[in-house]
This record gives C-alpha cells, structure tokens and sequence, in this order.
C-alpha cells in the first residue's frame, strides 16, 4: 500500500512539476522568443546564409611573366578547372593587386621570370597564389585549383623528362604513378561548405538556445527574489530526483519536437543528404536532448541576473562550435582544450549527428559519442538535484519568506 502511495504521489508530484514549468515558459515572452523563434528560425537563417554552400568559376588574375608554354599551360588548365576562372591577365603583380582591390578578382596566380628556365635545367620552380581572404571560399577555390592543377603538371613533368630520357610513354607512367588511384570523397562530393557547416551547427542550437531560454527562466527568478528550486520551505531536500525530473520533462518535450524538426526538416528543405537510419538519429536525439537539458538546469543556477544570457551567447557560442571538431580534428587539440570539451553535450552530440546523418553509419559508428553523453547524463543530473537542494536549503537557513514559491505552499512533495 506505501508503495501504490508512493508511485501515486510521485506521478501527482510529476505531473504538477511539469505543468507548473510549462506555465513558466509560455507566460514567459524572452523564453518563447529563444525557444520557438531562434530555435526554428534559426535552422533556417544559417542555411540560408550558406544556401551556396559552393562558388564555382571564381574569377583570378594571372601574372606571367615567364611567358613559356609551361606557365601558359598551367593557366589554361586552372581557367579549366571548376573552382577558378581567369579573368585577367596582367603584365605585373601592382595591376593585379588594383583589381583585387576592387572586387574584380578573388585570386592572383604569379608566374616568376625563372619559372620555364628552372623547370628546363631540372629545378624546382615556384608558383605563387595570392587569395581573398574576405571569404573562406575564395582561398578554397584558388588553393584547390592551384593544387590540382600542380598535382597534375608534375605528373607531366616527370613523364616528359622521362621520356626524354629513351623510355615509352607506358614505362614514364608507370614510374609516374606505379598504384593508379582515384580520388573518391564519399560525404561531401561537392565540397560544399553547407554540408560541411551545417551538420555540426544544427545541434548546436539545440543546445544553446535551450540553455539560454532556461536560464532567462532562473534569472527572472532570482530579480524577483524567488528561489529557481520552486520547493516547498518544509521540504527539507526531499523529492529533488522528481523536481529534476517534472522540470526537465517540460523542456524535453518542447526540445524533443525542435530537434526532430531540425534533424530532419530542414535538411530535407535544403535537400542537405542525409545518409543515416530515421530510427538511429531519434535515439541520438533522445540521448543528446536529455543531456542538453540536463547540462542546463546544471549550469544555468548559477544565472544571477537575465541580461547575463546575452553576454555567454556571444562568448559560448563559437568556441561551443569550433569544439565540436567539425573544422579542426580534436586529436590536435591542446590537451586543456580537449578536457574543456568534455563539458558541452554538443562535443559528442555533433560528431554522433555527423556519424550516423553525414556519413550514413550504424548506431555503432557513434559508440563513442553513446558513451560520452551517458556518462554526461549521469553527472549532470546528479549536479541538478545538488543545485536544486542547495538552493532549496539556503532558503530556508535564511529564513527569506521571498525564497518560497507561495504557489506550491500547501502542496508537498515526498521522494
């Protein structure tokens, strides 16, 4: 019979906890403006942003002034290319750096005077490419031709030295390139920059935005003197587990249908391909939703004031971001850097996301992301129910009748 009382009380705690955080939030018009605004506009802004998420014929300039077949060759192969389109020719560099001044050019190939003669005596010659750096794009464009078509000029190189020399054709090849290979790039053919972005970015609003709408909520609370614990002042840190639990089922359910909106939606609006099994990106967002909530009741305690959310937005953001991984591999990261990661669901989310949407793999190829947010789980709800039970215990050692939430009074809530 205590038993059958006791799952009757924790169900009837539940669901009043959870309806009472759901008043907070739709009464709330900064927490709806995050939550619902930000967290579906914003999907959608980024991708519109890098709607082109390839530039293709960017125009360059080139300055020859070795004036050989060579360097002629090796313009016309980069004009060839689909990255890069030669748009000028210039007599010097002072020419070509005028028109990149004005937006007419985003790249400058230089041909050296010694560029044929060096390459007639045997030596190594140099080509220069200069790039805009205003724009990722164009210094990936001019790099990518330049290096492509390099790659395959040495290759000529060799074999017309070689076949200079007496061999055939087929010999110089073979010494050329004894393996044959292709070049095959499975995830992101085009190289496109929105596919490369996105997938990372998605989850990072979850996370994000979530953590700011939350802790708007806890510095509402805290201006207007109320304790963000909304507990009972007889409680006595009794029934925590379910205040944890009836809190962030009202944020997991909003975030749950945000996240398959934005895992599946708006890739499919953008027609960003998506390799992975329907079923296995749920479960990662059922994972990665429970951590992000969780990591945000942890951390947003500390939220003193409202306006604080809008100082970490700008500071937390990118480095949240660029620790995913997605740009820079985290085997290179400075070793602090690593471990810091280690705090923010979107380290492992995003790489698991990655995984199983980009990649198209099984649950099993994001173990390791599985595993970590598990354990992240683990530990920040344990801090949750801390911060919920300090705070509920501050409260009444201070003895501050504004600390209470007067609503809840009369009704208690038992473990």
């Amino acid at each position: 019979m205590k038993k059958d009382n006791y799952i009757k009380s924790w169900f009837r705690d539940f669901r009043r906890l959870l309806g009472h955080e759901l008043r907070l939030i739709f009464t709330d018009s900064g927490v709806l403006i995050i939550f619902l605004l930000a967290g579906l506009a914003y999907p959608l802004l980024y991708n519109v942003v890098y709607l082109n998420g390839n530039v293709n014929d960017t125009p360059v300039a080139v300055v020859d002034e070795a004036e050989c077949a060579e360097s002629r060759r090796f313009a016309r192969e980069v004009d060839a290319t689909r990255e890069c389109s030669v748009a000028y020719r210039c007599v010097n560099m002072a020419e070509a750096e005028d028109l990149m001044k004005e937006g007419k050019v985003r790249g400058i190939f230089y041909f050296p005077p010694d560029f044929g003669e060096k390459l007639a005596r045997c030596e190594t010659a140099v080509v220069s490419v200069y790039a805009d750096m205003s724009s990722f794009l164009y210094y990936k464009n001019a790099m990518t031709s330049g290096n492509m078509v390099m790659l395959q000029e040495m290759r000529n190189i060799q074999i017309e030295r070689y076949t200079g020399s007496g061999m055939s054709v087929a010999q110089a090849e073979q010494l050329v390139q004894p393996i044959p290979y292709e070049e095959n790039n499975p995830y992101n053919r085009t190289f496109s920059y929105q596919i490369f972005l996105i997938s990372a970015i998605l989850l990072v609003i979850i996370q994000q935005t979530l953590f700011y709408g939350m802790s708007l909520l806890v510095g509402t609370s805290r201006e207007e003197n109320r304790s963000v614990s909304s507990l009972p002042g007889d409680l006595q840190g009794h029934g925590v587990g379910r205040m944890v639990i009836g809190r962030g089922a009202a944020y997991w359910l909003i975030y749950m249908a945000i996240g398959l909106y934005i895992a599946f939606i708006v890739p499919a609006i953008f027609g960003i391909p998506q390799r992975g099994e329907f079923a296995d990106i749920v479960i990662l967002l059922v994972f990665f939703v429970t951590d992000c909530v969780l990591f945000a009741m942890s951390w947003s305690i500390l939220i003193t004031r409202r306006e604080s959310v809008f100082l970490l937005f700008l500071v937390v953001s990118p480095i949240c971001l660029f620790l995913t991984g997605f740009s820079w591999p985290t085997t290179a990261f400075p070793a602090f850097w690593k471990w810091f990661s280690y705090i923010f669901p979107t380290t492992f989310g995003c790489q698991g996301f990655i995984n199983l949407s980009t990649a198209g793999g099984g649950l099993g190829s994001a173990s390791v992301q599985f595993t970590g947010m598990t354990i992240q789980i683990v530990v920040y709800y344990f801090l949750a129910c801390t911060g919920i039970y300090v705070e509920s215990w501050m409260a009444r050692k201070l003895h501050h009748p504004g600390n209470v939430d007067k609503s809840d009074n009369h009704e208690e809530v038992r473990m």
